[in-house]
């Protein structure tokens, strides 16, 4: 009797719960294979599941979408008009920088994200997170009016307390400083950290946050945006964090490779517009206006990159940065080059990779081969070893932990930024890049990818079928959670 009594609550419990799970994972609308993800999670685990869910399951709040859309585009909404009215135009003509293929992608981009195409840029690139801090502490240290931050991870170490460092002496200068961080990946407030910059009337906000963090705090949308803007004039944009690993080895991962992007030109300009727009969104009183100050015209500059700086985030249900990559894998023609940690395509992103390498275009995909996040890395397996069975290399690299976000296509287009080839980034993360239409530059990081190459260890479809069960078990199992890491 007692035992039956036991089986009767269990089932009980077990139909409650599966019920409540059903009701909590469909109040919201949210995409079909996160659905699915959220109920095995909620179902299987059901105390604990849910404890996660009410962390990283919940959604933007609609008050937060409305803040975040609602954002006049500081000094931008007039040139989107007047380029879309170009491009569409008769008269437009094709140049070397903005071939047929390219203008689709400006197109898409100025109509999805009012993301403007500015010419004649300078763009030097980094992979070295030595040379990329020299650079941005010099130009930081140079600045005669502003400096505007935002960074996914400023942590309280011997880089980020150089950093703050440096903002303090410009705010005693005068400058006008502003920083932006989010909170999960610089580990809490860290209101020690930027204690002396406010006192000298530096301005420092975590991301979107709320009074009341544990009640209302949704770590699952996070600003990983890694952008500088220095008098308007200087910019910075890529995948490096502010943090001593992207200078010292770690004894666990080693060097952490990354690319980061300095921009000079009037990409600039979008790039504080991205800024301004997120600023304004955070801070609830010191909102920023037009200002000529903020947005200087670069007429000295001699460069030749043309440019967009897209964003994405889940402000949108656009996903502006996927379809952006997505438009320019189908439109390869000879080669598709890939550097990402996290290797996570949704259906239409893996759809399109397949197609290009079943097609015979040369799809080469680089991974690190060590995991900084277990359920991920193994998710990133299972998906090397489905574009591996279309014809798709897929290289692991040994020189240390793979941290960059680089697609290059062709040798004639190029994307850097923050935004990895995952769903959290594609859908969850708010996330900044840089499309590049510049023979020079794609040319470069293709350049830069094949000497990465020498620091690779080929994966194989043999290395799959010679592996553990439990390891392809691991891998599948991740392969289901894969819409929610």
């Amino acid at each position: 009797m007692d035992v039956l009594l036991i089986v009767e609550i269990t089932t009980l419990i077990v139909i409650i719960n599966t019920i409540v799970a059903v009701i909590t994972v469909f109040h919201e609308k949210r995409d079909i294979s996160a659905i699915w993800a959220w109920l095995l999670v909620l179902i299987v685990f059901p105390i604990i599941g849910f404890f996660v869910y009410a962390i990283f399951g919940r959604k933007m709040t609609d008050k937060k979408i409305f803040n975040m859309k609602s954002q006049i585009r500081l000094g931008i909404d007039t040139i989107v008009t007047n380029q879309e009215l170009r491009l569409n135009s008769s008269q437009f003509t094709e140049t070397q920088k903005i071939t047929k293929s390219a203008k689709e992608l400006v197109n898409m981009f100025l109509k999805t994200d009012k993301a403007i195409l500015t010419e004649q840029n300078h763009v030097e690139i980094f992979t070295d997170g030595k040379e990329k801090f020299a650079s941005l502490f010099r130009d930081l240290q140079q600045a005669q009016h502003h400096i505007n931050i935002e960074y996914f991870t400023i942590r309280n170490d011997k880089t980020g307390q150089k950093l703050v460092q440096i903002l303090e002496e410009r705010a005693a200068a005068g400058i006008r400083v502003r920083v932006i961080y989010d909170q999960f990946g610089s580990h809490g407030r860290n209101k020690k950290l930027f204690k002396k910059l406010v006192e000298l009337g530096g301005e420092v906000e975590p991301f979107l946050a709320s009074r009341f963090q544990i009640l209302t705090f949704r770590v699952n949308f996070r600003d990983h945006r890694k952008l500088v803007v220095i008098d308007g004039k200087i910019g910075y944009i890529g995948g490096f964090n502010v943090s001593n690993q992207y200078i010292e080895p770690s004894k666990k991962f080693g060097y952490w490779r990354d690319t980061h992007l300095r921009i000079q030109g009037d990409g600039v300009l979008a790039l504080q517009s991205r800024f301004f727009l997120d600023w304004n969104a955070t801070h609830k009183t010191s909102r920023v206006e037009f200002n000529d100050k903020y947005f200087p015209r670069a007429t000295t500059i001699n460069g030749s990159t043309a440019m967009q700086i897209v964003s994405s985030g889940p402000d949108s249900d656009l996903q502006q940065i996927k379809r952006g990559y997505m438009q320019m894998i189908a439109t390869a023609r000879e080669s598709i080059l890939i550097q990402t940690p996290y290797f996570i395509p949704d259906s239409g992103m893996l759809e399109v990779i397949q197609n290009a390498s079943l097609s015979g275009i040369d799809v080469h995909v680089m991974i690190p081969s060590v995991p900084d996040h277990p359920f991920v890395y193994q998710a990133t397996k299972y998906y090397a070893n489905e574009i591996l069975q279309c014809g798709a290399s897929v290289s692991t690299y040994n020189g240390g932990f793979l941290h960059a976000k680089v697609l290059v296509v062709d040798g004639k287009m190029a994307s850097v930024g923050s935004a990895n080839f995952d769903i959290r980034s594609f859908r969850l993360n708010f996330e900044g890049n840089a499309f590049m239409y510049d023979k020079k530059v794609a040319q470069e990081l293709q350049n830069i990818f094949n000497e990465d190459l020498k620091r690779c260890t080929p994966l194989t479809l043999q290395d799959f079928l010679n592996q553990s069960l439990w390891q392809s078990f691991k891998q599948r199992f991740s392969r289901l959670l894969s819409p929610i890491l």
